[in-house]
């Protein structure tokens, strides 16, 4: 029997995709969230599933800390967590609050932080952890100075907890999303924003959150044994590109 993974932000969007493949593929999953609508929803599609629900702000290192227990209590050691929770603001620098950026950072940044943390804590013999970054912390984007530095220190993050605990056991990779189409994008990007970010898409369209998950669930599996430390983008080409032949 697999050990269990642990997927924050797993009530909808890229979470969620990835909670449903980590299930097809025999991992009992821990879907934590924030939300409770969207976790309700979440275990209302995926009844009859090995999976557990739990409502947590991954900011809150008590909160955290009881969540992970309660995975473990009830499905056993974690050999897999996906982090996933995460927040966007697209704002120009000087209509950036501190406050904002702090929020942002702390979500996507401190809370990857805490779930690595936890999950190493309460770890099976064996631990691979897939962080969710974006192409905005490997690019400079227009109006995400604080996503792009928050996901940026994300993939950071990812490497010195993948060269700390490599003898271990314990392999860390990170995921680069490109555009995809979530609940999350759809808030941020007006047609506008998807005229212009499909300009600048070799693949001419946006991913679908199952293609991170495939992603995540070959980043977790035992065929990915000897990768860590490594960043893998998943933007249709978008991180590779430079100047596009109009058609």
């Amino acid at each position: 029997m697999k050990p269990s993974a642990v997927v924050t932000g797993g009530a909808s969007g890229i979470g969620f995709a990835t909670a449903r493949r980590l299930l097809d593929d025999g991992w009992p999953v821990a879907v934590i969230d924030v939300d409770p609508y969207a976790l309700a929803d979440a275990e209302e599609s995926l009844d009859g599933e090995n999976a557990i629900f739990v409502e947590c702000d991954v900011t809150d290192e008590d909160e955290m800390a009881e969540a992970f227990d309660r995975v473990v209590d009830t499905l056993g050691p974690l050999g897999g967590l996906v982090t996933s929770a995460g927040i966007a603001r697209y704002l120009p620098v000087e209509e950036t609050t501190a406050e904002l950026f702090r929020e942002i950072v702390d979500v996507n940044l401190v809370g990857t932080f805490i779930a690595c943390r936890a999950a190493i804590e309460r770890m099976a013999d064996t631990l691979s952890i897939v962080t969710i970054a974006s192409v905005s912390g490997l690019r400079a984007n227009h109006g995400r100075a604080a996503y792009g530095a928050s996901k940026a220190a994300v993939k950071m993050l990812s490497e010195v907890i993948a060269v700390e605990l490599a003898d271990r056991a314990v392999r860390v990779n990170c995921i680069a999303p490109g555009p995809i189409n979530t609940p999350m994008l759809d808030r941020q990007h007006a047609e506008a924003d998807r005229s212009l970010w499909l300009e600048h898409l070799p693949q001419k369209r946006y991913g679908e959150p199952e293609e991170i998950a495939a992603a995540v669930a070959f980043l977790l599996s035992p065929e990915a044994g000897y990768i860590t430390g490594q960043t893998l983008s998943v933007d249709g080409g978008f991180s590779a590109a430079g100047i596009l032949r109009k058609p």
